[in-house]
């Protein structure tokens, strides 16, 4: 497929209703309103065609970058792109996801992980921090970086409620990552959840709300999924 194939394929696989409600949640207007499972649709014939995705991404177009996303080969991308992604997203599900999780996959995780999570960038310290959620979720703990991470939690837990707006939200999630994908440590993000309490953050004119961490984490610890990886984080 061209990029004007696949453009054409997303403009009509758009709705103006899913349109308003992604603009609700922050997306700017330059997108078409695709749903997720439609988009995974085109994951098959674009994913062949590495420069293609590239293409998709510099669009700027939500549904083309969320696509690119979907289906970039993680493992053969270069860093450099994964950093001018973080530098272009434009609203937080592009940066805390499709950015993020292609990041965490790759062979530059931690690189960029560390990286981000100091940026003047709200989005991309956001995107830092959810690398590093995601990181952790895929990695098995042997060969996680366990003091990094210790000190990572104690970060949070003096400076969340201080924070950009999301990245309070992305600190939440990395605390609540910790707790349920990472054994050894599991304890220790509990006890930050609890000193962090209710983390407040604007979510729009949405009714989408701030998980608990002590609460996600006890549900994945009743769910037997403590310490269980994810296959992949890329979705």
């Amino acid at each position: 497929m061209t990029l004007e194939e696949v453009m054409k394929r997303l403009e009509a696989m758009g709705s103006e209703s899913t349109r308003q409600t992604l603009m609700r949640h922050g997306m700017p207007p330059a997108g078409y309103g695709v749903k997720v499972g439609d988009l995974k649709k085109l994951v098959k014939p674009v994913k062949g065609d590495q420069e293609l995705v590239l293409q998709l991404y510099d669009t700027g177009n939500s549904d083309a970058m969320y696509l690119a996303g979907l289906t970039v080969n993680p493992k053969t991308v270069a860093k450099e792109t994964l950093q001018a992604w973080a530098r272009e997203a434009d609203w937080y599900l592009i940066a805390e996801y499709t950015v993020a999780s292609a990041a965490a996959e790759s062979p530059h995780a931690l690189e960029l992980a560390r990286e981000w999570i100091d940026s003047p960038e709200e989005l991309v310290a956001a995107c830092g921090w959810s690398t590093w959620a995601n990181y952790v979720s895929i990695t098995p703990d042997e060969d996680l970086p366990a003091e990094e991470l210790r000190g990572l939690l104690e970060r949070v837990q003096a400076s969340i409620h201080e924070e950009r707006n999301r990245v309070r939200y992305t600190m939440n999630g990395f605390v609540i990552s910790v707790g349920g994908y990472v054994a050894p440590l599991h304890e220790e993000a509990v006890q930050a959840a609890a000193a962090i309490g209710k983390v407040r953050v604007n979510m729009g004119g949405t009714a989408c709300k701030v998980p608990s961490a002590p609460e996600y984490i006890a549900r994945m610890i009743s769910a037997g999924k403590l310490g269980k990886k994810r296959k992949t984080c890329i979705c």
